[in-house]
């Protein structure tokens, strides 16, 4: 039996029983944010193979939901995980639903800097880019 090739690999440290999510990832990050969250997690004393960065949806915002980006050390039991850019992303199965597609940026420019959501799924979203309608 030949087995397809995965986008998520295996993560060095990974909790056991957790095993990474087979397939494309409902939610991609950029290079430059793969760079920004090792660099921020540096500075909280994490390493990336012991930790990870929560892609979340919130009730809230301008426009009724919002992104939210955090650090645990642990996935929870339901999480999907997948590695992008030396980062482990953990993603909960509801937020999964509004994020397909979405890709996280970080960019650095005269207008801003941040990490900016581009999500195929959104009806609307606000004009500070941090909410969205679904």
């Amino acid at each position: 039996m030949t087995q397809e090739p995965s986008s998520a690999s295996a993560p060095a440290g990974a909790p056991s029983g957790t095993p990474p999510a087979a397939g494309a990832p409902p939610v991609t990050i950029t290079e430059a944010a793969g760079k920004k969250v090792i660099a921020l997690m540096a500075k909280e004393g994490l390493a990336p193979a012991e930790a990870g960065l929560r892609v979340s949806v919130i009730g809230g915002g301008c426009s009724g939901l919002s992104y939210k980006l955090s650090f645990e050390k642990q996935p929870k039991t339901r999480d999907k995980i997948y590695e992008m850019h030396g980062v482990r992303v953990f993603l909960d199965p509801k937020s999964a639903l509004y994020l397909k597609g979405t890709e996280v940026d970080f960019v650095d420019s005269l207008s801003g800097t941040g990490f900016t959501f581009q999500n195929q799924s959104a009806k609307g979203t606000c004009g500070c880019g941090q909410s969205f309608s679904a």
